[in-house]
């Protein structure tokens, strides 16, 4: 039996197998992080494909969390009634359906990646003052963020509580928390982006205490029934930035709040940080969480063959795969997979003739 295919059990619920797409930013929301139509089809398309885990991109919660004015988000009940028929058409299709819930922090306010233009978006063309750990921008073209004050950072932890309630409402059956990326809660991580002499910084039990809040206020939003996945940058590339023993001590102090399985994508808190970029060059870390910290992970980054993802699961490197710019491409990768693996394709049945 292929083990990329074989069901995983987190709590309550059930994958049908070990593959999810990886959130993924479309930069196509509408008005107030409305998700729209090419939502439903963009994360339909996956499910009809074959994914077990389908999981939105990076959901803002809170109207100044969003990377850019076009992200979508869950801070009100209208984005609750905009969801449900996502998660409703994924769920029909036997995929689970996953948020992730996301701060961008002081990488907000800025332009989508295909406009002409870089940097922060001004107040006139609906941007808005970011928020971090300092008033440092995480670029000169960034805007200039307001640091977060005592208020500030428990009002980041309600709204990812509040968002977390609101997932639940809309029919999400998983949420991820994000802490990875150099958004937010990564930038309390880092050291490269986190220089508070407060409780909020200084070693690393101060840097991981805004994550954990959050971990565990989602964990009780939630209900025990409820999956409850974070998402890491599980080292920064960068000597005297974030590092995987610090990740393996955070894994064990998530699984402790609550969560079920750490996602381990790595990067995001400097720009100049040298990633070795390879196939599966990130599977590494998320093997190392998994085994020194005793908690489920999930392996992302330039996963391609469907041999190299069985292998990832069958030799407890990880026990789910993300597969981003791959399921772009190929939405019907996991049904392809099954077959060349010589497990049950599932087509859909309108689409059965093409197994």
């Amino acid at each position: 039996m292929s083990s990329l295919f074989a069901p995983l059990t987190l709590r309550a619920v059930t994958l049908p197998n070990r593959i999810a797409l990886a959130p993924m930013c479309q930069y196509s929301a509408g008005p107030d992080g409305l998700p729209t139509d090419w939502h439903l089809v963009h994360l339909g398309a996956r499910a009809v494909g074959g994914a077990g885990l389908v999981m939105t991109e990076a959901t803002a919660v809170s109207p100044e969390g969003r990377i850019s004015p076009q992200d979508t988000g869950l801070w009100s009940g209208r984005h609750v009634d905009a969801w449900r028929p996502v998660t409703r058409f994924l769920a029909a299709q036997g995929a689970v359906p996953a948020v992730q819930l996301a701060h961008a922090g002081i990488k907000a306010s800025t332009y989508r990646p295909w406009e002409p233009r870089r940097g922060g978006v001004p107040d006139a063309e609906g941007g808005w003052v970011p928020v971090g750990p300092t008033a440092e921008p995480f670029l000169p073209e960034y805007r200039v963020p307001t640091a977060l004050d005592e208020a500030g950072i428990a009002a980041v932890v309600e709204a990812f509580a509040a968002a977390a309630t609101r997932a639940v409402d809309a029919g999400f059956t998983a949420v991820e928390v994000h802490a990875a990326h150099g958004y937010l809660l990564h930038e309390f991580l880092s050291p490269l982006t986190n220089h508070r002499a407060d409780g909020w910084g200084g070693d690393r039990a101060g840097r991981m205490r805004l994550t954990l809040e959050v971990a565990r206020a989602v964990r009780a939003a939630v209900g025990e029934d409820v999956p409850v996945l974070a998402r890491i940058s599980a080292t920064d590339w960068v000597d005297g930035g974030w590092t995987v023993d610090d990740s393996v001590a955070l894994a064990a102090e998530l699984a402790a709040a609550g969560v079920d399985l750490v996602d381990c994508s790595s990067g995001g808190a400097s720009p100049t940080a040298a990633v070795p970029v390879g196939r599966g060059y990130q599977v590494p870390l998320a093997a190392r969480v998994r085994r020194e910290a005793r908690v489920a992970t999930g392996a992302v980054g330039l996963i391609v063959e469907p041999e190299h993802a069985e292998a990832i699961v069958a030799d407890g490197e990880a026990d789910l795969v993300l597969l981003g710019r791959e399921l772009l491409r190929n939405p019907y990768w996991p049904h392809q997979a099954a077959a060349k693996l010589g497990a049950d394709p599932s087509w859909s049945p309108q689409y059965v003739r093409a197994a």
